[in-house]
């Protein structure tokens, strides 16, 4: 059965985040004490749309596998296989067998040793419990995940309803928990979740409708799978494209139905670097050109306005490349140069219409790390009110800078930390005079 979150309100006062800058105390974790020794190999996650220049990330990829001695194995099973792409043997063929040669190609073009493509996917499905294929994964030291559609993996690495794994898959897991890196773009980050990773949905939708068990021929349909995908990341739930496709609210809703208290959201060419757990515990960095949300439901209120489902008490948080997260203490370390930022004297533009980026309309992407950055800057406005471009109810979404909120300028990039978040369904008269 679903669960929502609602908790005390001194529950929300002692789950405030906090934020140091480059060294400080931290907050006393009410976690399980950390081991003091390396648990596994690194992990990367990747928001998608990982663009060919971000030397950044696929670099740091390359180096966590051995770099000039790296052998690392690229599983395109995300992607349609030949038989289904239309386009298979042209100039314009996406599938997983042109995609695992641009993971080659890539890879090698940034200085990794060996890279080979393990031949799983849809049109090969008992490869992944090949001897042969177990045995080729055996002997590297890096794994890369690419983009398609997470539920793919699911079928081709995992055992059907059982949900076990592969030969292969067991063989990846070994090897990462003794040192290798696994490293996944879009799909490929989405499946390294642990319970209810998310399967499709809409931020519109998931908000009115809810959250359904299940993988949904209609994409605007909220979906989790309770079983998760590989359950390499264990610190919150998951999602993808998440500020250029609006997706805050369909993480919220998910993660609120099913008793999460914590999502990260990776955007496009952004990754998350997870390292291993050490005598300082393990780490979270971001690194590439946009920024990760860190949605913190500790003190979140789940209710009814309008006859519809409404929340309060979020907070989120938006780190930028360079940013370093402790998820047992929740607590985060801004990067060096990183400076408080600067405020002017102004308001900040609210309402701000179609702040999911629905694809129903013609608007921007990133709309709501937008109008945050515009409120963080602003020394008149506290509050900032998003529209959504459905009208069946709108949803509001209010921006508030409280207690706890911080503000920085990191390069040309705003990060910030503990911005409130309420959502909520309008009023038929508010909707008529908008």
């Amino acid at each position: 059965m679903k669960r929502l979150v609602m908790l005390s309100a001194a529950t929300v006062l002692a789950a405030t985040m906090t934020t140091t800058p480059t060294s400080g105390a931290t907050v006393k974790s009410a976690t399980a004490p950390r081991s003091g020794a390396a648990s596994h190999g690194t992990l990367i996650l990747v928001g998608g749309a990982l663009s060919d220049d971000n030397a950044e990330i696929y670099r740091r990829i390359v180096q966590a596998s051995g770099g000039a001695h790296a052998r690392i194995g690229v599983i395109t099973a995300a992607s349609v296989p030949p038989s289904q792409d239309p386009q298979a043997g042209s100039p314009g063929a996406a599938n997983s067998v042109t995609n695992g040669r641009f993971y080659t190609n890539i890879l090698r073009r940034y200085g990794a040793g060996a890279v080979q493509w393990i031949p799983v996917d849809l049109d090969h499905p008992n490869a992944a419990d090949s001897p042969e294929v177990a045995a080729q994964a055996a002997s590297m030291t890096g794994f890369v995940f690419g983009g398609g559609d997470q539920y793919r993996l699911v079928t081709t690495l995992l055992h059907g309803a059982a949900h076990t794994d592969t030969r292969l898959m067991a063989t990846i897991r070994a090897r990462y928990a003794q040192g290798a890196l696994v490293a996944g773009s879009s799909a490929g980050a989405q499946i390294q979740s642990g319970p209810d990773m998310v399967t499709g949905g809409t931020s519109y939708q998931g908000l009115r409708d809810g959250s359904r068990a299940g993988y949904f021929g209609d994409g605007s349909v909220l979906g989790d799978l309770p079983q998760g995908g590989f359950g390499l990341f264990t610190d919150g739930l998951i999602d993808t494209h998440f500020s250029a496709n609006g997706r805050l609210g369909r993480a919220v809703r998910l993660a609120a139905d099913t008793g999460h208290r914590r999502v990260f959201g990776l955007d496009p060419d952004t990754a998350l670097e997870v390292a291993p757990a050490g005598a300082g515990g393990r780490t979270l960095r971001v690194l590439g050109r946009h920024g990760v949300s860190v949605v913190d439901l500790r003190g979140a209120r789940v209710g009814s306005r309008e006859g519809h489902w409404s929340i309060s008490g979020v907070r989120w948080s938006y780190l930028t490349d360079g940013a370093v997260y402790d998820p047992a203490a929740w607590t985060v370390r801004m990067p060096s140069g990183a400076v408080p930022l600067a405020t002017a004297d102004r308001d900040a533009a609210s309402p701000v219409e179609d702040v999911f980026d629905s694809a129903a309309a013609d608007h921007d992407r990133f709309s709501l790390p937008r109008a945050a950055a515009d409120l963080a800057g602003s020394a008149r406005s506290v509050t900032v009110v998003g529209h959504s471009y459905e009208t069946s109810p709108v949803y509001a979404v209010v921006l508030r800078k409280a207690g706890g909120f911080a503000a920085y300028r990191v390069g040309s990039a705003v990060a910030f930390t503990g911005l409130t978040v309420e959502m909520y369904a309008l009023p038929a008269s508010a909707v008529a005079v908008r």
